[in-house]
């Protein structure tokens, strides 16, 4: 992860005077995804990088030990060595940039991953996910217990109620107390965008985030109607961008929800190239929130080594 973000004094001045050109937006999302992407050699170097900033998420119901531990294997080994050593990227140390779990899951997860003798750190969602309909004290407590059992990265949802209804105060109040019960871990803010009502509310609640030192903002929680979409990410990345002009602090960025496909995830590291520059293609400033994204990238790796394209059972999910 990169340095942490110190945050700054609520700004509710310009917070005010903001308002999103939605028509702008969209056309600009519709010419990204109109250009032709990258092919061949490149296609599959940018697929690799996009592995190492995935979060491989599992947030089922019925998850236990076992799923998490093979899910922990896959993200030390998410590509087949075979397939790496024909690219010769096999002593390159690629996995994935982190497991994201339930907070009850969070133990298992760092079990596995230390019995497997790797460093990728845990992440796990708190703060009443997804609806963040709990009391305060509840959402406190969810991140410190988390903390305890060694997640090393936060993914706090904030409470929607306060950005529909304007209590900009309360939301930065809300999100700071939870970068303080994170202690050392880095925090995510997951804003829900799609359930915030508009992109100017999005550019605000992107900006409050930051400004209450949330080290990542996040589209989704992956469980709304309206997840990770273009229009929403441009907002978000121009947020940060803004940000980071007027105070020097570099905040990352996490789509999350409904990104499935190796094509999807090229769509985004060619927003934050053109939007933020190439350090923010980099797991210390960019993820992907994903659960089934990586199968779909070894089989476009897998095409890419033997020119033809495997089945599903040739690369399991661990």
């Amino acid at each position: 992860m990169s340095a942490r973000n110190p945050g700054t004094e609520l700004d509710l001045g310009s917070i005010s005077r903001v308002q999103v050109n939605q028509p702008a937006v969209i056309r600009h999302a519709e010419q990204i995804q109109s250009r032709r992407t990258v092919k061949k050699d490149w296609q599959a170097a940018w697929l690799l990088r996009a592995v190492t900033c995935i979060d491989l998420t599992t947030l089922s119901g019925d998850d236990t030990p076992s799923n998490i531990h093979r899910l922990c294997y896959k993200a030390k080994h998410p590509i087949r060595e075979d397939l790496l050593r024909a690219m010769n990227m096999h002593d390159k140390g690629i996995t994935t940039a982190a497991v994201c779990v339930y907070p009850a899951r969070v133990a298992d997860a760092v079990k596995a991953l230390k019995a497997a003798g790797c460093n990728i750190p845990v992440a796990s969602v708190a703060t009443g996910f997804p609806a963040a309909q709990t009391s305060l004290k509840n959402r406190l407590e969810e991140i410190r217990i988390a903390v305890e059992d060694g997640a090393r990265e936060i993914d706090i949802v904030i409470n929607r109620t306060l950005v529909l209804t304007g209590q900009w105060e309360g939301l930065y109040a809300e999100i700071h107390q939870f970068r303080q019960a994170c202690g050392d871990a880095h925090m995510k803010t997951i804003l829900a965008a799609g359930e915030l009502g508009s992109l100017t509310n999005v550019y605000k609640a992107s900006m409050v985030a930051m400004m209450a030192g949330s080290d990542f903002i996040k589209t989704s929680t992956g469980k709304e109607a309206v997840n990770a979409t273009l229009p929403v990410g441009i907002v978000m990345v121009r947020a940060i961008r803004d940000f980071y002009w007027k105070t020097g602090n570099k905040v990352g960025f996490k789509p999350a929800g409904g990104i499935r496909t190796a094509k999807d995830a090229l769509t985004w590291l060619i927003l934050m190239k053109e939007e933020l520059g190439d350090e923010w293609l980099k797991s210390d400033l960019f993820r992907l929130g994903a659960s089934t994204l990586l199968s779909d990238i070894e089989r476009q790796i897998y095409h890419h080594v033997t020119g033809r394209y495997a089945a599903y059972h040739d690369l399991p999910m661990a």
